[in-house]
């Protein structure tokens, strides 16, 4: 039953992020159109912004792949 726990924790920590970037990208997307249709000279910045959120994913996967690394100990 532990293992099941273990697993399920794992599996949070790449789902939670991966919905709070998705849902962080629809409001910055449709922003960064708006702004780049007046200022062309705003994508450096608009691709920042839309980068930004992916890096809670790819931290909850590390956190995943420690947690996982956990179960294969016991």
């Amino acid at each position: 039953m532990q293992i099941f726990w273990i697993a399920l924790s794992a599996a949070l920590a790449v789902a939670v992020p991966a919905i709070a970037t998705a849902w962080a990208q629809s409001r910055i997307g449709p922003a960064a159109s708006a702004a780049l249709s007046e200022k062309p000279e705003l994508s450096g910045t608009a691709i920042i912004l839309v980068a930004i959120p992916e890096t809670m994913v790819i931290l909850g996967f590390v956190v995943a792949i420690l947690i996982l690394l956990q179960l294969g100990g016991k």
